[in-house]
């Protein structure tokens, strides 16, 4: 089966995971990490996309962001790649790619999933047992939204900001909401589309998307499609 077209919508959230290769680690030490985020920094700021989440796993890295143009996001990837492996390959004596493969992602509608999807960014380090409270993930966003640091590559998202009227209630709210955590319906439907490309919207939004992107944005129905009834059939009774 082809492959669909990479989503990637202008002015929508998108949710995002950057693979390594098996037995590969994204970041060896924090001198990696931090010139990662470096390096994803200055990418996304050239390229004109707003980080609104981020988590640096050991073998992935998640970001929830809004690309102001349609390929915005695709390119902030390829100049990440660029610097980052370049560098992680001089400092580890090392060659070739990192990457397995091209990254994964779905939009989302931020009515509906920007804080579920926020959510899951945030408590990845925490449900994959790395760390004992969510609030100790030093290499995530999740301090920046707690008001424990501020943190200069993100652009925190209106959906983010209705959680309240001051610094201090957004942050309250966060920490409630993070800590009401999410379902595992939940956490499967955000992976299963960020992972298919299938986008995370409600039924009335989801026409425009496609119209937008070019492409189907949801499976399609399994099963044979219904045969339409002849037109003078009769009514059952």
């Amino acid at each position: 089966m082809a492959r669909l077209p990479r989503l990637s919508l202008a002015g929508w959230p998108h949710l995002l995971v950057q693979r390594v290769h098996d037995g590969q680690r994204l970041a060896r030490d924090d001198t990696d990490r931090q010139a990662l985020l470096d390096a994803l920094r200055e990418a996304v700021r050239a390229h004109g996309v707003a980080v609104h989440a981020y988590t640096l796993a050991d073998d992935h890295l998640h970001l929830l962001a809004t690309p102001g143009t349609d390929d915005g996001l695709s390119v902030a990837m390829q100049a990440l790649g660029r610097r980052y492996v370049a560098g992680y390959n001089r400092r580890h004596g090392r060659s070739g790619g990192l990457w397995a493969g091209r990254y994964r992602a779905t939009v989302i509608d931020p009515a509906r999933y920007l804080l579920d999807a926020m959510v899951f960014i945030e408590q990845h380090a925490w449900r994959s047992g790395a760390v004992q409270r969510v609030e100790d993930d030093a290499w995530s966003s999740v301090r920046h939204h707690l008001g424990l640091r501020t943190d200069p590559l993100l652009a925190d998202h209106a959906g983010f900001w209705a959680l309240g009227n001051t610094p201090f209630e957004r942050e309250a709210a966060w920490r409630r909401r993070l800590e009401a955590g999410l379902s595992a319906t939940q956490l499967q439907q955000l992976s299963e589309a960020m992972h298919k490309g299938w986008a995370l919207a409600e039924a009335s939004v989801l026409p425009s998307l496609q119209l937008a992107a070019g492409r189907r944005l949801a499976p399609q129905p399994r099963g044979r499609p219904k045969k339409a009834r002849p037109p003078d059939a009769e009514e059952p009774s």
